[in-house]
């Protein structure tokens, strides 16, 4: 069964390239964004990694995890890091989990359960295994994103998600089209304009069910 929105993602134990893990207790209190990719040594995979590495002082910025997850083992993934670390000229730290069972990418529903991999196994033979989790500090899905393997993901939008989702955060407000921040922000309707005025001063009334507010600092 799919993994839905606002559902508590499944836990796991997994050997990484930095040791073994017990996946919620990693994310703790913080935000994680989890990336999934079908093989170690690929030139999509590579890039992407790549930009992740580079954006290190933005996840740290939002109090934001991030970790990889391939099919291929941990020792692997120390020798693809050296790849990832000269094409992307910075440095890697952030784990990627070693799924070479599958069994993390069944239990997030980027593979079937009957799924395995053949003794020489190429990315086709684990090309769903291209999705973005990100997760709230509640161990629960907020957003999820799937890619084929011939479109590199933009992860400029990824971290302006990633923002929308911190910016709504159990209160009562939505991120528009668009939305980046600093912008106005969608009060939700569970206010009326009396409690949404005094909550979050005068509103912008496009449409009785479509009401702008300035976004909480």
């Amino acid at each position: 069964m799919a993994l839905r929105i606002n559902e508590t993602v499944p836990d796991f134990k997994a050997e990484t390239d930095q040791g073994t893990i017990q996946f919620h207790d990693w994310i703790g209190d913080s935000w994680a964004i989890l990336f999934s990719h079908p093989k170690d040594f690929t030139p999509v995979c590579t890039t992407e990694f790549g930009a992740v590495a580079q954006l290190a002082d933005e996840w740290e910025k939002r109090g934001t995890k991030v970790i990889g997850i391939s099919v291929d083992g941990a020792e692997d993934h120390k020798k693809w890091k050296g790849d990832i670390e000269n094409y992307a000229g910075t440095k890697a730290g952030f784990p990627i989990i070693a799924d070479k069972d599958l069994a993390v990418a069944k239990a997030y529903d980027m593979l079937p359960a009957e799924a395995h991999l053949p003794e020489k196994a190429t990315p086709a033979d684990s090309a769903t295994v291209r999705a973005v989790f990100i997760i709230g500090p509640d161990k629960k899905l907020k957003l999820s994103m799937t890619y084929p393997m011939t479109i590199g993901r933009n992860f400029g939008e990824v971290v302006r998600a990633l923002d929308a989702l911190q910016a709504t955060y159990e209160v009562p407000l939505a991120a528009p089209a668009n939305w980046t921040p600093g912008e106005d922000v969608i009060v939700a309707l569970s206010l009326n304009d009396e409690q949404a005025e005094a909550k979050y001063g005068k509103l912008d009334k496009k449409l009785p069910y479509l009401r702008f507010a300035k976004a909480p600092k």
